[in-house]
């Protein structure tokens, strides 16, 4: 059965076939909020909401575009949100993640070298969510610039430059810190 199919009977008020969507994207989409937000518990519990929104609002849901680029688009606009509240809040720190909770939830396979995968945190951690949002969902989660524009409600123009702009960042970000790592060798 596709996803077309599947949200028309969400839409008919079958709560399998929710189970079905919930469990082909739960993982992607706390993967993906956990890559924005650098808290897995707070990307868990946005997920949840994001699913609570799809349910509640599957009626709005328009077969014009992809049905995950609709839930993508609902996990982005809960992140934007819960990212201002913390800003508002002057709460700025993400809590440092440890190399099992890593390995457990992000990787199938060997993690990466710890210290990179630590560099590479907070230069994400560190870019504008301008830039944040289009990388990881480019280049983590797969999607196409079209289907970011599309999510983020953006030009693709405005999509690419900010992923353009976005790997820049984390580029130089990254041969700092290596180089900074090389100093203290």
């Amino acid at each position: 059965m596709d996803e077309q199919e599947l949200m028309q009977q969400v839409q008919e008020g079958n709560e399998m076939a929710f189970g079905q969507i919930i469990t082909a994207y739960k993982d992607r989409i706390v993967n993906y909020l956990y890559q924005f937000t650098g808290d897995y518990q707070r990307a868990v519990e946005l997920s949840q909401e994001t699913f609570i929104r799809v349910y509640f609002k599957a009626n709005h849901y328009r077969p014009i575009a992809p049905l995950s680029s609709w839930i993508y688009a609902i996990a982005t606009n809960l992140a934007r949100t819960e990212m201002k509240k913390a800003r508002r809040a002057a709460v700025v720190s993400l809590d440092e993640i440890s190399a099992h909770e890593v390995q457990e939830h992000a990787y199938s396979e060997d993690p990466p070298d710890p210290g990179l995968l630590k560099n590479l945190r907070e230069a994400l951690n560190s870019l504008h969510p301008r830039y944040r949002l289009p990388v990881i969902l480019k280049d983590m989660e797969g999607f196409t610039q079209e289907e970011i524009a599309e999510i983020m409600k953006k030009p693709v123009g405005t999509i690419k430059a900010r992923i353009s702009r976005g790997r820049h960042f984390l580029k130089k970000r990254l041969e700092k810190a290596l180089e900074g790592g090389r100093d203290s060798a």
